[in-house]
């Protein structure tokens, strides 16, 4: 038996099937190019797959070593990757400058870092293992795009209308390039390195040659933008790395704007940290103690059981301890069916993250459903939830060995479920005023209730929202 048919026997085991034999058609079928830094949510798209039950499953393939997975900081302007690790630990800057686009970014886990899988050469041998060897363009493709850009299939066809030169230089090599400029702005740049230099061309054309000299290094400062006039150029190219690089001279118009505008969802690494086949494989090996990273927008939901306590003494352990348990597994289940994630439980409460406020709701109204009908078949009243939900920016932190999350979001949301009563959900003004979750309110026919109250260690006052 190969060691394919090894690492699928073993994904069988655990993925979705109908994801899984996707998987297995496209490594043995597909294209190389297919099965470099996938999109887990434009690979789920294209072949009509459940987004959910697909990231699980190439999670699960990275986890045995079927595929690779890569955590990649991104521009959020030109959709460049400026830099890529294999664990999220390696996102460790403060801010990431991106050259072509000439401005930094602090990195944010909401958009700026998206998270690809790559066929391990183990499961089959595709050229992007060996980047340095791809055709130029194909590396611009494949290497330096982003999952999250769209970009056409004729893109090397529409990208050499722009282009007025690209070369491959090896280490060390020195190149002498002669070019007519054009009256428009003209971008070098290098997807290796990332070194860029901006020219604005313009003024009189000029029958003088004119002289240029770039080096290529690994320091990719931002160099001043130059001037020069519509003519010829004489460029030298110097690569003074150790690797090849790809320098490309290009018109920076409204063609390139045009293909790098071109977007389509991908998996951040927000959506996958709330994910819960993400925090189960991956519990222990998300983040260093001292990394803080941030998210823009996060959802977190909040229960507890009301009378708990009394619950125990009045059934007993064993029985209250197994009721608990039912509770628990019950909301976790929904939980991760409305692509959240439990991040912990404390006693008998639970806090969970949604990457949008109306996936929290939804799964505030089953979960309330569910434990009613749990109460309905025992005959009795002992599950009695109280839910609160809140949605904001927060830090992810490495708290007690695991992934947790910080700030005053996360307090708000966990002080509104303490003020719930049993079967009652509350929410926030930035819950029922997102467009989604208003949809979902009036299809079940629900009207909030809202009251100002003031939460212990929040300065000012929040307005609640009632879903009874």
């Amino acid at each position: 038996m190969s060691e394919f048919d090894v690492l699928f026997a073993a994904l069988r085991q655990v993925g979705d099937p109908q994801t899984v034999e996707c998987l297995e058609n496209v490594v043995k079928h597909g294209s190389d190019r297919d099965l470099n830094r996938i999109n887990a949510i434009a690979f789920a798209d294209a072949y009509n797959l459940d987004e959910g039950k697909t990231i699980a499953a190439l999670l699960h393939a990275a986890r045995i070593g079927a595929f690779e997975m890569t955590w990649n900081v991104l521009c959020p302007g030109c959709g460049g990757v400026l830099d890529s690790g294999a664990t999220l630990k390696t996102v460790d800057q403060d801010s990431y400058h991106c050259a072509l686009c000439a401005a930094g970014y602090e990195p944010t886990l909401d958009e700026m870092v998206e998270v690809t899988f790559t066929v391990s050469p183990r499961v089959r041998k595709i050229a992007a293992h060996d980047p340095d060897q791809l055709p130029p363009l194909e590396y611009y493709r494949q290497i330096f795009f982003s999952s999250g850009v769209d970009l056409p299939e004729d893109f090397e066809d529409k990208f050499t209308r722009i282009l007025l030169e690209i070369i491959e230089l090896s280490p060390g090599e020195k190149a002498f390039v002669s070019l007519q400029l054009p009256a428009q702005f003209v971008i070098i740049f290098d997807a290796v390195t990332h070194a860029a230099q901006f020219i604005d061309v313009q003024g009189e054309p000029t029958n003088e040659r004119q002289n240029l000299s770039m080096v290529i290094n690994k320091g990719h400062a931002q160099n001043e933008t130059l001037a020069l006039r519509p003519g010829l150029l004489r460029l030298i190219l110097e690569n003074h790395t150790d690797r090849r690089v790809v320098p490309n001279v290009c018109v920076a118009g409204d063609e390139l704007h045009d293909i790098l505008s071109r977007r389509r969802p991908f998996l951040t690494a927000k959506r996958l940290l709330t994910h819960q086949s993400f925090r189960d494989i991956y519990r222990t090996d998300t983040l260093d103690v001292d990394q803080r990273l941030k998210i823009t927008s996060l959802t977190f939901l909040f229960t507890d059981l009301r009378g708990s306590t009394a619950l125990y003494e009045r059934v007993g352990d064993l029985a209250a301890f197994d009721l608990v348990r039912t509770h628990f597994r019950v909301l976790e289940e929904i939980v991760a069916a409305e692509a959240g994630a439990v991040v912990k439980t404390i006693g008998d409460a639970v806090m969970a993250t949604f990457p949008t406020p109306d996936r929290a709701v939804a799964a505030a109204l089953r979960m309330r459903d569910a434990m009613m009908r749990l109460n309905a078949e025992r005959g009795s009243e002992d599950l009695l939830l109280k839910i609160g939900i809140h949605e904001g920016p927060c830090l992810a932190v490495n708290l007690n060995d695991r992934q947790d999350y910080f700030g005053q979001t996360v307090n708000i949301a966990s002080r509104v479920q303490g003020l719930a009563d049993p079967n009652v959900i509350l929410t926030t003004e930035a819950i029922v005023g997102n467009t989604q979750v208003s949809e979902i309110l009036r299809d079940n026919g629900i009207a909030s209730v809202s009251r100002m109250e003031e939460l212990h260690g929040i300065a000012r006052e929040v307005r609640i929202f009632a879903l009874p």
